[in-house]
């Protein structure tokens, strides 16, 4: 398999997976050919492809699959540069798992308050785990919906420096277009020039972690 595959998760929900990971897809897709995995069940990314304007479709394969995730990443991997897997918000299912078997990276988006990072303690022991197997697997806190203007708390840094898993220089703004865009089946790279702001953020994440 010739794609760099990137994982997006996190087992708690609510903190931005989907949207990083269309995003961050729609990023990757400027590239090379891009293909997105909606592993969640809740399926949001392939709805999110669904509301694509036909004149002007999502710039990224995506397809929804359940069990036999890392067969499924193992075969279309070969038509793609990338592979972004849209993991579900659990460890329950084993998806994750599957998703850290094949993985190259695994980007863990959280807000930015400590009590977020603390209750996606469980994710890290998981990587932990999955080194055993996949020893080339890295893993990168992404944080995401920064307010305007202001700076982690100092509670948040030293959260930060008692997790296991490095941060990302380069985080996500909490930002309306990213919640536009989704509602138009678009990524920020589709919104012109009120969408720049958010395409500078997710290149600027893509940059650093390839």
């Amino acid at each position: 398999m010739s794609a760099k595959v990137f994982a997006i998760s996190n087992q708690k929900g609510g903190t931005g997976k989907t949207t990083l990971s269309m995003n961050f897809a729609a990023g990757l897709a400027q590239k090379g050919r891009t293909l997105l995995i909606d592993a969640d069940p809740q399926g949001s990314a392939t709805q999110w492809s669904r509301l694509a304007p036909a004149d002007k479709p999502f710039p990224v394969s995506v397809i929804s699959v359940g069990g036999h995730l890392a067969r499924e990443v193992e075969t279309f991997g070969r038509d793609f540069d990338y592979v972004v897997i849209d993991c579900p918000p659990t460890l329950e299912t084993g998806v994750m798992q599957s998703a850290m078997q094949v993985t190259d990276t695994v980007l863990i988006p959280v807000l930015p308050s400590p009590v977020d990072l603390w209750a996606s303690i469980r994710i890290a022991e998981a990587i932990d785990h999955a080194k055993l197997r996949n020893r080339q697997l890295n893993a990168r806190i992404v944080i995401n919906q920064l307010e305007p203007r202001s700076a982690l708390s100092s509670a948040m840094q030293e959260a930060l420096e008692e997790f296991d898993i490095p941060a990302l220089q380069a985080g996500l703004r909490r930002r309306a277009i990213y919640r536009n865009a989704a509602m138009e089946g678009r990524s920020v790279f589709e919104m012109g020039k009120r969408g720049q702001p958010a395409v500078e953020e997710i290149q600027a994440v893509i940059e650093e972690v390839l």
